[in-house]
């Protein structure tokens, strides 16, 4: 029988050699897209705002005269968010704040030997530009996962950009969460043109020292390209959820959850690994009832079409494969789902349990929603307070210090042969 266009495949004990291809995220290379954000990025570097003005033309219809918003557009914005919202941003903000608050690292302070003293301190980046979406889905939320985060770590500049549309209208959720978090400067620019911006400078725009947020495939592909220059907060592509289930899941929550993740947009990816083939039927019958209450119907339907099932009946195949896949999202759904979480090593952010909905952690449960995608997860974490800072060692020698650690330092230094960082000792021992 044909598969509809919710019904997703479902694929029953795969071998360990079919893994390799279940797990590969069907986001293929476009050489098309590679240079059109290279010639974006170059122009950018070369002609500055006259290229950000161009470009907001052609692209969003926005005809602009100054890049940046004043005190009294924010204030005039921050103003039309209605009330209710209004209050679930700040319950959203709180707990943020609270969890990265709580990341704050103490000082490293080691006698590693007599006389000799090694610290390290976090020191935060002074000044980081964030990305924020437009479009369809005006991502405000993102506002706070990154500009908490940043405002906690002591961020001396934090500039935001995000698209205008033809009509001169930006989100205003988006502002009011920029004010909420205490946003320096907001700029109506948007696409790899933002990207370049931040990374480069250009008259209007200041050259930042690490780029956050998420975007589309131009978005990502020019932080990509900007790296020479500025660092990125990590890798990232279209949204991915994995749900980890046996009979313990419940097929409206699965669907639910794998739905939530299919509406970010065409290239997003949901994947469920359970314990038999009629749960796989069940959320499959489950998502095809879901889907048909949505509205955005064409990013769900495609999404879906890349999206599949696997069944295992072995529990350790099961979690075995989902740290092989390494999600953006893991949701456990088991009978005692803690020691499966204990089990996985690679994932941006895991749910424990079957009322985890990935929903809570994209808004206000306080994790943060910027994570790895693509597999990325298995190399690197998702941002955090640490992502806003560096850390810096010390170390300070007192002359018995040096004296106790001078043969080792120049026995190495002989060995390697370098010379002067062996003399760069002796000249201190030596007698006046």
């Amino acid at each position: 029988m044909e598969r509809t266009e919710t019904q997703m495949e479902i694929i029953c004990n795969p071998s360990r050699e079919t893994w390799p291809a279940l797990v590969e995220r069907n986001i293929p290379d476009d050489d098309a897209i590679a240079d059109s954000v290279a010639a974006i990025v170059d122009r950018v570097r070369r002609e500055g705002d006259t290229a950000l003005r161009d470009y907001a033309l052609r692209f969003d219809g926005a005809a602009l005269d100054a890049l940046e918003l004043t005190a009294d557009e924010r204030r005039q914005a921050a103003a039309a968010v209605a009330p209710e919202v209004k209050d679930a941003i700040a319950a959203a903000a709180k707990n943020i704040a609270a969890f990265h608050a709580a990341q704050r690292p103490h000082v490293v302070d080691v006698t590693t030997q007599p006389g000799v003293r090694c610290l390290q301190r976090a020191v935060p980046i002074r000044r980081v530009g964030l990305y924020i979406p437009g479009g369809q889905a005006p991502l405000f939320s993102t506002v706070l996962m990154l500009g908490m985060p940043a405002k906690i770590a002591g961020c001396e500049e934090v500039i935001l950009c995000t698209p205008q549309n033809a009509t001169g209208h930006i989100a205003p959720e988006i502002i009011y969460a920029a004010e909420i978090c205490g946003i320096d400067r907001i700029f109506r620019i948007g696409g790899a043109q933002a990207v370049a911006a931040m990374a480069y400078g250009t008259c209007s725009v200041p050259r930042v020292d690490k780029i956050f947020g998420p975007g589309n495939r131009y978005v990502t592909k020019a932080k990509q390209l900007v790296t020479s220059v500025t660092a990125i907060d990590m890798p990232a592509g279209p949204s991915e959820v994995l749900v980890l289930a046996d009979d313990a899941a419940r097929a409206p929550y699965v669907a639910a959850d794998m739905l939530s993740q299919a509406e970010h947009g065409a290239d997003s990816q949901a994947v469920l690994v359970c314990h038999s083939r009629d749960f796989a039927e069940a959320v499959n019958a489950e998502v095809a009832l879901q889907a048909a209450k949505l509205r955005r119907t064409s990013s769900v339907e495609a999404s879906l079409s890349h999206s599949r099932m696997v069944v295992f009946d072995d529990e350790a195949d099961r979690i075995a494969f989902a740290n092989a896949y390494a999600a953006e999202h893991l949701i456990i759904s088991t009978h005692e789902p803690w020691t499966v979480a204990e089990k996985i090593t690679a994932a941006g952010s895991v749910f424990v349990g079957n009322y985890s909905p990935e929903s809570a952690g994209d808004y206000a449960s306080g994790t943060n929603h910027t994570l790895p995608t693509g597999g990325w997860a298995r190399a690197f974490s998702g941002v955090n307070l640490d992502s806003f800072q560096r850390k810096i060692t010390y170390q300070e020698l007192s002359p018995e210090g040096l004296q106790t650690l001078a043969p080792v330092i120049m026995t190495m230094a002989e060995a390697e042969g370098l010379d002067a960082h062996a003399a760069a000792v002796k000249v201190r021992l030596a007698k006046d």
